[in-house]
């Protein structure tokens, strides 16, 4: 976990665009500096299956520019984040007050999720990534 802690932080370092999807987002935010709850209930289905639960974006933040509304995810999680890392915001919050995205402020396009947008239906978060990669181009930042 310590090269992937030092390989997000380099990642944002450098201004690549960054998906972080459910233990990647709490990678991400471990690596810079914040904590993780170590167990949350109800926030899987039954054992082995993801479960669906409401997220609420937070006006104004990356994620509500990508999905503006509240929306049903698909998720199967057991830890979140605590406290949050250093320049982080929570961007959506299940309705339990749960974080469930978090990104830094300013104009890179770094975006950690608590669900798994890849098994649901709504692809705006994915397709978030992949339009942010392409304006990007493989620059570095500075």
């Amino acid at each position: 976990d310590v090269v992937l802690h030092a390989l997000a932080a380099e990642v944002v370092a450098l201004g690549t665009p960054l998906l972080g999807i459910c233990r990647g987002m709490q990678l991400l935010n471990v690596a810079l500096g914040g904590t993780l709850v170590q167990h949350l209930d109800g926030h899987t289905g039954a054992t082995g299956v993801f479960g669906s639960h409401l997220v609420k974006p937070v006006p104004g933040s990356r994620y509500a520019a990508v999905v503006p509304e509240e929306s049903a995810v698909p998720a199967y999680h057991h830890q979140c984040v605590a406290e949050l890392g250093r320049g982080l915001a929570v961007s959506a919050q299940a309705d339990d007050g749960t974080v469930e995205a978090i990104e830094p402020a300013g104009e890179q396009w770094v975006l950690g999720v608590q669900w798994h947008p890849e098994m649901g239906e709504d692809t705006r978060v994915m397709r978030g990534l992949v339009e942010a990669a392409a304006a990007w181009g493989g620059r570095r930042a500075g």
